[in-house]
């Protein structure tokens, strides 16, 4: 099933002009899919086992499948690319694996995939002790972020298959949620894999940041090509 559904999505994207064409087909046809609360296999003390299925996400893990399946052009290719979009250099090891969000994005901005949608007049910086996860060895991490006040001044320099990433309150943690956000004619629309609804829906950005605590967020803009080696 996981296979004809990547061909099929493949196959459907191939006459898409732009990365954000083939973010908004392919997220379109996973709504819906169920909410899995513990989608990979690895931890501290058990083996890394490479997990691919698209009969379920989590908010990672949906994000990080739409992004290998656009930027893929076969099967294989779709492999080679979830497992560079998950681990540092396609390492398959519960170590490598990309487990803070800003270590994701920072990780994949630094290697020319992903670019940081940011405006310094109205960014806010923050430096945090990242230390939730057991068995991974603590860092501190600092990264810029929209105050979510600030939602109505970002929300029209949006562009179709923007990550969104949503500041933690909790110490030790950096970011809570992520997603995908899409323009519609009134709103801006997030597509994510919601623990709360049980499956990957959309609703409108601004519902969601309202329904939520939170200092605020960071966007991401996928580069046409992904550049791994």
């Amino acid at each position: 099933d996981d296979r004809r559904l990547v061909c099929e999505l493949l196959a459907d994207v191939g006459a898409c002009a732009s990365m954000s064409q083939r973010l908004r087909l392919i997220t379109a046809r996973l709504l819906g899919a169920p909410y899995l609360t513990h989608p990979l296999v690895g931890s501290a003390t058990e083996p890394e086992v490479f997990t691919v299925t698209l009969q379920g996400f989590d908010c990672v893990t949906l994000v990080e499948t739409a992004l290998a399946l656009a930027w893929a052009d076969d099967p294989e290719a779709f492999l080679a690319l979830l497992r560079q979009v998950r681990y540092r250099h396609g390492e398959l090891a519960w170590q490598q694996r990309l487990h803070y969000a800003t270590d994701w994005l920072h990780y994949h901005v630094r290697h020319g995939s992903l670019s940081e949608v940011a405006c310094s007049r109205v960014m806010q910086r923050l430096t945090r002790r990242l230390d939730v996860l057991p068995g991974f060895p603590p860092h501190t991490a600092t990264w810029q972020y929209f105050p979510t006040e600030a939602l109505p001044a970002v929300s029209p320099c949006v562009v179709d298959g923007d990550i969104i990433f949503f500041v933690s309150m909790r110490q030790g943690l950096d970011v809570f949620h992520l997603g995908m956000l899409f323009c519609a004619p009134e709103s801006v629309l997030l597509r994510h894999a919601a623990r709360s609804r049980g499956q990957v829906v959309e609703q409108e950005l601004a519902n969601f940041c309202a329904a939520n605590t939170m200092p605020g967020f960071l966007i991401a803009r996928p580069c046409e090509t992904p550049h791994y080696p």
